[in-house]
């Protein structure tokens, strides 16, 4: 059953005023988002200093945005476990801890795949 509301192009206009708010939201109201997306805009214009290959470059843009795409995830997660409420449960603590393990590990293959081309295509290390 599909679920009432726009369709066509109503519906992705509404939708990217949706995805636009929650951007937004992840600026004004998660600092680690904020020091995330300001070091991938760094590190943009370097994929193409460390990278040799179309190929080496896309994967240095893609996993560079991963991480800021998996601390939106990790935001939304901690927001629906505020607001079920302040008080410590262990479901929640599990939960936030798995969102910023998340980005742990999108922050750890980050670090792998940039120091890997770097160490490869910079410094000749194999």
């Amino acid at each position: 059953m599909a679920k009432p509301g726009a369709t066509g192009v109503t519906r992705i206009i509404k939708a990217t005023g949706y995805s636009m708010k929650g951007l937004k939201s992840a600026w004004v109201n998660e600092a680690a988002f904020r020091q995330e997306l300001m070091l991938i805009l760094l590190l943009m214009p370097l994929t193409f200093w460390v990278g040799e290959t179309l190929n080496q470059i896309l994967l240095l843009v893609i996993i560079s945005w991963l991480v800021v795409i998996v601390e939106v995830l990790n935001s939304a997660i901690e927001a629906v476990v505020d607001r079920i409420g302040p008080e410590h449960h262990e479901l929640s603590g599990r939960a936030k801890d798995l969102g910023s393990a998340a980005v742990f590990i999108a922050l750890a293959l980050n670090a792998l795949v940039w120091g890997a081309l770097v160490g490869r295509n910079l410094l000749g290390w194999w």
